[in-house]
């Protein structure tokens, strides 16, 4: 029977790459690549028929899944909601583990980008933050404590 061997990657859109990738880098991501793509592979999967995209693939210095980071040059972005919370129907957060939550909660504050609510501790294994980045992405970060 067919099934997941994996997890591969996950994709976000978004308007400027380049902000992307360089909050992305910040938390410690690594660049795997870039490259632009189009024609009928392109269309065919994204059923766009005409586009024309650049991706960046980012990775985890210990592995595991990645984040592709694309954005569109044809058709246009389609700008999404910069505000949406935890409830909004959607892929909500992007989540690592982080060693020391508090630190890089104060790094991305001192680079403008701000708590969605407050450091919360789990039964004293894990602190958690929603930090809101470029274009609206929440990033989840989490550290265990227990």
């Amino acid at each position: 029977m067919p099934g997941i061997q994996r997890m591969d990657h996950v994709g976000i859109t978004v308007a400027d790459l380049d902000a992307a990738v360089a909050f992305f880098t910040g938390l410690g991501l690594e660049v795997e690549g870039r490259a632009p793509l189009d024609g009928g592979f392109v269309d065919t999967v994204t059923g766009i028929p005409g586009s024309r995209t650049e991706i960046v693939m980012l990775s985890a210095p210990g592995g595991g899944a990645s984040v592709e980071l694309s954005t569109f040059h044809s058709p246009d972005v389609i700008p999404g909601s910069t505000t949406a919370m935890a409830n909004d129907v959607g892929l909500r957060n992007v989540a690592f583990q982080v060693d020391d939550l508090r630190a890089m909660v104060q790094r991305l504050a001192d680079d403008g980008y701000g708590l969605v609510g407050a450091i919360g501790e789990y039964e004293g294994v894990w602190l958690m933050a929603y930090v809101r980045g470029p274009e609206g992405i929440i990033v989840a970060l989490a550290e265990r404590i227990g």
